[in-house]
């Protein structure tokens, strides 16, 4: 198998995946994925596909992120591992989609409006 190349996004975060045959090992912008996300939280939301189809072990990922926050980038990598792991094999697919990897979360911050301090925020109205 060579190696297998998807994308994943959440709001402003794009993930580039590259997944490999290996032993497990998970790179993100050259740096291991503790030292990227120190948070256990979004350590474990990057490896959830991993774990879900019990595949942690088997691949080696590196991943490029580039935009958005820390939370959106987690989530970014993890449906662009998903995706590596439906085209790996197809049986995945199910597993995958049942726990909602796959599905894009197409929420998006709203613009700021003209004569408004935010998107929906008006400013104080004075009678008088």
């Amino acid at each position: 198998m060579e190696v297998v190349n998807t994308v994943g996004r959440r709001k402003a975060a794009v993930a580039r995946v590259f997944l490999k045959p290996g032993n497990g090992q998970i790179t993100i912008n050259h740096r291991a994925l503790d030292v990227y996300f120190p948070l256990n939280i979004l350590q474990y939301e990057v490896k959830q596909p991993l774990l879900v189809t019990n595949t942690l072990e088997s691949y080696d990922v590196t991943i490029n992120l580039d935009g958005g926050g820390i939370k959106g980038q987690a989530e970014a990598a993890r449906m662009g591992i998903a995706r590596a792991l439906c085209q790996v094999d197809a049986e995945f697919r199910s597993v995958l989609k049942k726990n909602g990897f796959l599905t894009r979360d197409s929420r998006e911050v709203e613009r700021k409006k003209p004569g408004q301090p935010g998107a929906r925020r008006k400013f104080q109205f004075s009678k008088r």
